[in-house]
């Protein structure tokens, strides 16, 4: 491993190991035998990646964890959510895909998944996402998403105030 600080090779040592995301992966704390410092990596198992994503225009790119979670993160910007949410929403998302999938996913099929577990997260990250996801092109199509998800928590629990 190469030190993030004075990128000397191979100086470092492992000081601490911890599965991370149900057993997905593995964080390590590592410290670097030539300047002393500390940082952090995460190791991923290869196999997951496999899975091959369908985009709209028909071309074919791998998957990447990241990238879905770079936008659940774009739509949690400044709002009450913590990083462990959204890894584990993440999770939970990548449970959905590679127990249902094999080989390929449509980008339609991720985004359907991260809106369906974004909506009882945080209805704002929700709507953010969707405006992304749907590709909203004028207010009353935020207006109209954003009376569904009124809706929707009018149903699940009546007697609590609205979130809008």
């Amino acid at each position: 491993m190469r030190c993030p600080t004075c990128k000397e090779l191979g100086t470092d040592k492992v000081i601490d190991s911890r599965l991370t995301e149900s057993g997905a992966a593995v964080r390590r704390r590592r410290v670097c035998t030539a300047c002393g410092r500390r940082f952090t990596t995460k190791e991923r198992a290869e196999e997951e990646l496999r899975l091959t994503v369908v985009k709209k225009d028909r071309s074919r790119v791998p998957y990447r964890r990241d990238k879905i979670l770079a936008g659940v993160r774009q739509a949690c910007y400044k709002l009450d959510v913590t990083d462990e949410q959204m890894e584990a929403l993440v999770d939970q998302v990548e449970g959905d895909l590679f127990a249902e999938f094999d080989r390929e996913v449509t980008s339609e099929e991720i985004g359907r998944s991260v809106t369906r577990r974004l909506r009882s997260l945080h209805p704002v990250a929700y709507v953010r996402f969707m405006s992304v996801y749907r590709n909203f092109h004028g207010v009353d199509e935020f207006i109209e998403e954003i009376r569904n998800v009124q809706e929707h928590a009018a149903a699940e629990a009546p007697n609590q105030q609205s979130l809008f």
